[in-house]
């Protein structure tokens, strides 16, 4: 059993120790120590990064066991006798979020009695999952405000193991999940609850916690939470951000909401007087490509056919701007259109003709022949069919629309 200096200290962050077992651990090289200042991985918390003699610690394992304590390396020890040090930036943000933690799950239980199930600590955020359905907005604030007045408050924090009779006097948040002694972090006249991680020693050095989102999952909320640094670097962040965009806007920040409506107003009606235009314009090219279409031999109808290519400045036609210039099309009882839009990567197709009118063209069985032959499928009914082929040859498309209009009597130059 490795003897885990954090238990005593969480702000051990070097010390000397002895190799008493090298191993492999998932095609690394590890050593187990007779003691050591690095946390593993465990109750929600990630492991301490850090160096032994100078040799990076990729990760830091408890062993099942015999509770020893593994530090996987970037590469072997060389001698016995290590010098630690553990990366104090990482350390201290992981206890100012699990000290955070304990605070607000505190606060969760006092004043919503809501418990808390599940708890992550995260490299960007934190959450912890709390038993109710739907916790709503209104009802978190007060429980921020009560963990932040502890925080302001600089309570001090204590950490240390106590035996079965003391256990049994205390008034605990949640029973331990281990037998024998069971360490507890102790808020002075706030919370008491067993945990194994590392904290702070005052709530003030906490610095912030702050509730950033909920999220909904069946019977409970998940709450994300930022404390300390995290919380900093969040408010920096989004200041910066808000700072910019009243700036792009030329209003004062408090003003921003009522910018944003206002621009929602105007794009709301820009979009639909472009709506009306573009309809218009869809009307005019629709008559335009009518007044040319080719009469066909084969049938009382006549031909719409076009391929549209992305070119130059030029954007083709995009499959919704297609269907949209096909169904205008179709209007005419007695014209068929065959379209085609090359993309960068597809090209797509669409063959139709009006439902009502007296024309024995299948277009799907058309259109599946043409797909067929470029490669593509599709389908649809007698009257309207797509589809999609991998083909962005200009002139492979053309030439299979060629066959297809010739073999309905028509020539296509």
């Amino acid at each position: 059993m490795t003897e885990r200096l954090y238990y005593g200290d969480s702000y051990c962050t070097r010390f000397s120790a002895r190799v008493t077992e090298r191993c492999t651990w998932e095609g690394h090289p590890a050593a187990v120590l007779d003691r050591t200042a690095f946390y593993p991985t465990s109750g929600g918390q990630p492991a301490d990064r850090g160096a032994l003699s100078g040799i990076a610690v990729l990760d830091v394992v408890a062993r099942e066991e015999d509770e020893a304590i593994v530090h996987v390396l970037e590469e072997g020890l060389p001698g016995d006798e290590v010098e630690g040090v553990v990366d104090w930036t990482r350390r201290f943000d992981h206890m100012q979020q699990h000290t955070g933690q304990h605070v607000l799950s505190a606060a969760f239980e006092k004043l919503l009695d809501a418990d808390t199930v599940g708890f992550h600590l995260g490299t960007e955020s934190c959450t912890v999952d709390i038993s109710v359905a739907r916790l709503e907005l209104a009802s978190v604030a007060p429980v921020e405000e009560l963990a932040n007045q502890v925080v302001w408050g600089d309570r001090p924090v204590v950490t240390r193991f106590v035996d079965p009779d003391e256990l049994a006097t205390l008034s605990l948040r949640r029973p331990p999940t281990v037998e024998g002694p069971v360490r507890i972090v102790d808020i002075a006249g706030f919370d008491v609850n067993p945990c194994g991680g590392t904290h702070v020693a005052r709530t003030g050095e906490i610095g912030l916690i702050k509730i950033v989102r909920l999220e909904y999952r069946g019977d409970e909320t998940r709450v994300e939470f930022l404390c300390g640094e995290r919380a900093l670097r969040d408010y920096r962040s989004k200041n910066e951000m808000i700072g910019q965009l009243a700036n792009r806007l030329t209003v004062g920040y408090w003003e921003l909401d009522q910018a944003v409506e206002r621009l929602q107003a105007e794009g709301k009606q820009l979009r639909q007087e472009l709506r009306e235009v573009r309809g218009r314009l869809l009307q005019m090219e629709a008559s335009e490509l009518a007044e040319a279409a080719v009469a066909c031999e084969s049938g009382p109808y006549r031909v719409v056919w076009r391929v549209w290519e992305q070119a130059g400045a030029s954007p083709g036609k995009s499959p919704d701007d297609m269907r949209a210039l096909v169904q205008e099309l179709v209007q005419r009882p007695d014209v068929v259109a065959f379209v085609a839009g090359v993309g960068d990567q597809r090209t797509h197709l669409i063959f139709a003709r009006n439902s009502d009118a007296e024309v024995d063209l299948d277009m799907a069985a058309l259109l599946r022949d043409a797909c067929a032959r470029l490669g593509g499928k599709g389908g649809g009914r007698p009257h309207l069919a797509q589809g999609s082929v991998p083909v962005t040859d200009v002139a492979r498309v053309r030439a299979v629309f060629a066959d297809l209009l010739s073999s309905l009597g028509l020539s296509v130059s």
